[in-house]
């Protein structure tokens, strides 16, 4: 399975790699692997649902 990592899930996401690190550490993206303190994401990878913006709470509740 080919990997991508915080910064490129950023960067192709359009969030902070910040952001994608709390989405690992939180468990939302399947197929995450910590490896030496680094976060590797699955390329397939689809960026989990932002339940802070009105899109995201009206997803949720579908």
């Amino acid at each position: 399975m080919d990997y991508m990592t915080l910064k490129e899930a950023a960067e192709q996401w359009g969030v902070t790699p910040r952001r994608v690190n709390y989405y690992c550490a939180g468990g939302r993206i399947p197929g995450t692997v910590k490896m030496a303190g680094v976060w590797l994401i699955p390329k397939i990878a689809e960026k989990p649902i932002d339940g802070r913006t009105k899109q995201g709470k009206e997803q949720k509740h579908e």
